[in-house]
């Protein structure tokens, strides 16, 4: 098994992908069981926030080499960035907020996964690239998150020239939320998975898909159906529940209906 999950309570599991040899490399393999675990846990009630993080010395490489230049027809390269982008997908349109934990490199692929999370966290020495144009393939497929989340000089930049930079300009340009020192990343992004976590499932999901949908909307209709949304969101027991326990000063009992 390239990707493992580990139980770290209060409803939040951690995705660890687990192939150190190759810098858990995204293969057509780690992508397929990246996949079948992000379903299952978006389908799973007792999961509330999935952490998601790489073993050993970094977050991701980006797709293995050596399996891309086995490849030996069109049909085989298109079939793996297409799983790949369903990869992303997944992370994007699933009901549970994702948070990429990095340390190490997160290089094209790996840049892209990042980004696709919901939130990101990294170690002050972290590096992000998109460096296939170094080696003649440019990162066509990664840019279509990071240029969701940093302008689109800097995204060109960091396409162009392959450079890669550091978490504090990552931090800087908003591809990542913060970043700490190694000693204190788990206990931070664990403090902000709980905050989320303490929230009202229901709500969340709610939030979540409203968001990416409305900004891929010109204004008016994002606020025609972000107001859908809202009454959505207001017909809710638990936005009920949330205002009464506003209102009487108390702790709110989620229902998550």
């Amino acid at each position: 098994m390239n990707v493992i999950i580990k139980k770290l309570g209060n409803g939040i599991k951690n995705v660890v992908i687990n192939d150190p040899k190759t810098y858990n490399s995204l293969s057509y393999k780690t992508i397929n069981e990246l996949i079948k675990v992000f379903k299952k846990l978006d389908k799973d009630i007792d999961t509330k926030v999935i952490i998601l993080e790489g073993a050993g010395k970094g977050f991701s490489a980006g797709h293995n080499l050596k399996e891309v230049k086995g490849y030996k027809n069109r049909s085989n390269h298109l079939k793996l960035f297409n799983h790949c982008s369903k990869l992303m997908l997944q992370i994007v349109e699933g009901n549970k907020p994702v948070i990429a934990k990095v340390h190490g490199a997160a290089f094209a692929a790996g840049c892209q996964l990042a980004a696709s999370c919901d939130l990101a966290y990294s170690t002050k020495d972290a590096f992000f690239a998109t460096p296939g144009v170094n080696i003649g393939l440019f990162c066509s497929t990664p840019m279509v998150a990071i240029s969701r989340k940093v302008n689109r000089k800097i995204m060109m930049k960091m396409l162009l020239t392959g450079e890669p930079i550091k978490a504090s300009f990552a931090k800087d340009i908003g591809l990542i939320n913060d970043h700490f020192s190694k000693s204190k990343l788990n206990n931070e992004v664990l403090k902000v998975a709980k905050n989320i976590a303490s929230k009202s499932n229901l709500t969340i999901k709610i939030g979540k898909k409203a968001f990416y949908k409305q900004l891929e909307m010109p204004l008016r209709n994002a606020y025609r159906f972000t107001s859908k949304m809202m009454t959505l969101n207001m017909m809710s027991q638990d936005a009920k529940e949330g205002i009464s326990a506003f209102l009487e000063k108390r702790t709110p009992k989620w229902k998550n209906k």
